[in-house]
């Protein structure tokens, strides 16, 4: 028997249990591992209270990242041994491989060694944020020394990675966040520039900034009218990538905008790298080398004990957090 977390119907945090499960033992191409911490990510949440791309069946267990200690060995796994330290990327179904669990059977495809360096709490937090951000700015816009590119909602751990990434490529990093709140934050981050939405014209900082030029990239969760607004701030045939939709508004399509400028508007998902061999293998490398040297470097804005789960949710849903959550297991 192992605890984990599930939910039996959709709600708000609440309807979060831990449950004593049996755990099968590992399918002939999974790796079973026994979980030292957990990072949670928005899809969770949206999974959990359905409004998400995936449906429940109840009940159901959630959860994309972990980090713990190989248990035991699938069949046909090679390259992994049991007491390896190892963290989890984000795999296609939260269902069927959840993580939000003392002991889990994930894809080895999916397992990763990570730097010796990391934490189990820094492990747990790396690779949804990292690869959803190299697989935009990296392998889709190539992102490049001397452009500037806009990350918007910059406070959410995706927000911080995609932060790093930039700067790890030699471009200009132009941070937004609502208010001023989080402005020093940002820039303790690493961002170059932040503009408080709310309070600042942001089409004009932005001009500005890149000396009238706009910037050549755009990487944005929240749409609905914050694509016009970008859209006013890019640069001849930039690109946008939407990768979220926390806005619940519909907002007014650029059209002007689009032309004018030969721009590009892109939805993008994590999948598109993590349902790909050749580009997933890609990420890891550079995710790895990166986490080695420093150049990445996972910011955790607060730690919950595994019986906390109700708590830790409620806190990623407070937008409270500078990057983030992640849930320990002893």
């Amino acid at each position: 028997m192992s605890r984990a977390v599930r939910f039996h119907e959709y709600g708000d945090a609440s309807v979060l249990r831990i449950e004593n499960i049996d755990v099968p033992a590992p399918a002939a191409d999974e790796v079973q591992i026994a979980v030292k911490a957990i990072g949670l990510n928005r899809a969770e949440t949206m999974f959990r209270s359905g409004r998400y791309l995936q449906e429940a069946v109840f009940p159901s267990q959630l959860g994309y990242e972990a980090a713990g200690l190989v248990k035991t060995l699938g069949a046909n796994v090679q390259g992994f041994a049991p007491g390896d330290a190892v963290s989890v990327i984000p795999t296609l179904d939260m269902a069927r491989w959840p993580t939000y669990g003392e002991i889990i059977n994930i894809p080895a495809k999916y397992v990763v060694r990570h730097p010796a360096k990391l934490t189990f709490e820094q492990a747990a937090a790396s690779w949804m944020q990292y690869v959803t951000a190299w697989g935009a700015l990296v392998a889709q816009a190539q992102l490049r020394g001397g452009d500037f590119v806009i990350v918007s909602a910059a406070s959410s751990s995706v927000g911080i990675a995609a932060i790093q990434i930039a700067r790890s490529v030699g471009a200009t990093v132009i941070a937004t966040t609502r208010t001023r709140a989080k402005a020093q934050p940002l820039l303790d981050a690493g961002a170059h520039h932040v503009i408080a939405t709310s309070e600042e014209d942001l089409a004009a900082r932005v001009r500005e900034i890149t000396q009238g030029k706009g910037a050549r990239v755009v990487f944005d969760p929240i749409g609905g009218p914050a694509i016009a607004q970008l859209a006013a701030c890019m640069a001849f045939g930039g690109i946008l990538l939407e990768y979220g939709a926390l806005s619940t508004e519909e907002g007014t399509f650029p059209q002007f905008a689009l032309l004018g400028q030969c721009l590009t508007f892109k939805g993008y998902l994590y999948i598109e790298v993590t349902s790909n061999d050749a580009l997933l293998e890609r990420a890891k490398a550079f995710i790895n080398a990166g986490l080695e040297s420093g150049a990445l470097t996972p910011l955790i804005s607060h730690t919950f004990r595994f019986d906390a789960i109700q708590d830790a949710t409620r806190f990623l849903e407070s937008n409270e957090q500078v990057g983030k959550i992640v849930v320990t297991l002893d």
